[in-house]
């Protein structure tokens, strides 16, 4: 029987919080939370009209923002489309950001080199305000968890180099580059074609189930990969890897979620359930998450109790935000959170709903047998 079995079967802590990290274990990028003004000048309309392609190449552009010390510096960067869904659908799709290592040194943008840039799908304040929201995601995770990406807010000015396109100004926001945020963990990215059921580590993906029910966001699985991606959808996976055996040990995979924009808390018009859950909203909250020990969920649940009211006050003194959405959204967070303060709802919303319940028995009661079929 593992450790952990042991520790749910006797009713003790099950270790839920999360390694204690610090801004400065971040590269300077991420060590501050101001809005970063900054100015793409590319070939940005070569780039779009890549947007469909599989094989897309970089483009040479510059990198222009205001430094912490007010002043304006330069660099060079590269831009490409990336993504899936938002590549193929928007008109002003996401772009991989590419700098150069050697000349970052010493600046804001040190240790950075591929960066995934957000903005606004399409024109319009509506779409401004999504990309706030997911940003806000984000940063709801870091509050819970430092097990997760880091973003920074950025007001970018575009200036298409060809003049095909006339310039113009968003709320975009940077992420945490993958291998970074393994880095500042002390972990590895674990790189598989779907995992089992006994490999997560269970206390942490109860965490990130409560917190994708909490933002209303079921575009994601923790076992399978979407298409040829590895594993799993919308989903880092970390964990430390043993040389000597590619097999990873049980417990030990810890998930990271990311994207965001087909959840309730954003909220977007393109966005839909997936359908295979009797929902069409994605504002009505769905728990489609794995079966864990009610030990461990009862831990969860009180780590994120324990996260209420800051969270709530980030999304409130989010300034960006349209009044009404920031009062909508704080009223959609509080309802979450009354869920978990009902024990009734709770078994309702969350217990009764979970997949696999068979799963976790077999596991908890010890039997070796697992599958990677979705419960």
């Amino acid at each position: 029987m593992s450790y952990l079995k042991f520790l749910v079967l006797l009713g003790l802590p099950l270790g839920l919080q999360a390694q204690e990290g610090t801004a400065s274990d971040r590269h300077p990028l991420f060590q501050d939370e101001a809005v970063l003004k900054a100015v793409l000048t590319a070939p940005i309309s070569q780039a779009y009209a890549q947007r469909h392609q599989e094989a897309r190449i970089y483009f040479p552009g510059q990198w222009t923002y205001i430094d912490e010390r007010g002043e304006t510096q330069r660099l060079e960067v590269s831009i490409r489309t990336r993504g899936h869904f938002r590549r193929e659908v928007c008109e002003k799709p996401p772009l991989q950001l590419n700098f150069k290592k050697s000349q970052v040194k010493g600046t804001l943008f040190a240790g950075q080199n591929k960066l995934k840039l957000v903005a606004p799908c399409r024109e319009g304040k509506r779409y401004q305000q999504y990309v706030i929201l997911e940003d806000l995601a984000y940063k709801i995770y870091q509050i819970i968890t430092d097990q997760g990406f880091t973003v920074r807010l950025v007001r970018l000015s575009y200036v298409d180099r060809d003049e095909n396109l006339e310039p113009w100004t968003d709320i975009a926001f940077v992420i945490e580059d993958d291998k970074d945020m393994a880095r500042r963990l002390d972990l590895d990215r674990v790189n598989v074609e779907s995992v089992l059921y006994s490999q997560l580590n269970h206390p942490r993906l109860a965490v990130l189930q409560l917190f994708q029910f909490m933002i209303g966001n079921n575009d994601y699985s923790v076992i399978k990969p979407s298409g040829n991606d590895d594993c799993c959808h919308n989903m880092e996976l970390l964990g430390v890897e043993d040389e000597t055996d590619p097999v990873m040990p049980d417990e030990s995979i810890i998930p990271v979620p990311f994207d965001f924009d087909f959840s309730g808390l954003v909220n977007a018009t393109y966005a839909a359930p997936p359908s295979v859950i009797p929902i069409r909203d994605v504002r009505f909250r769905y728990f489609y998450g794995l079966c864990v020990p009610r030990p461990i969920l009862n831990e969860a649940i009180a780590e994120l109790q324990s996260k209420r009211e800051e969270i709530l006050a980030l999304i409130a003194g989010t300034e960006q935000l349209e009044d009404s959405l920031r009062e909508k959204n704080v009223s959609y967070i509080e309802d979450f959170f009354e869920i978990l303060d009902d024990p009734e709802a709770t078994n309702d919303e969350i217990v009764r709903r979970c997949r696999g319940v068979d799963l976790m028995n077999r596991y908890f009661d010890g039997a070796a047998t697992d599958s990677t079929s979705d419960p």
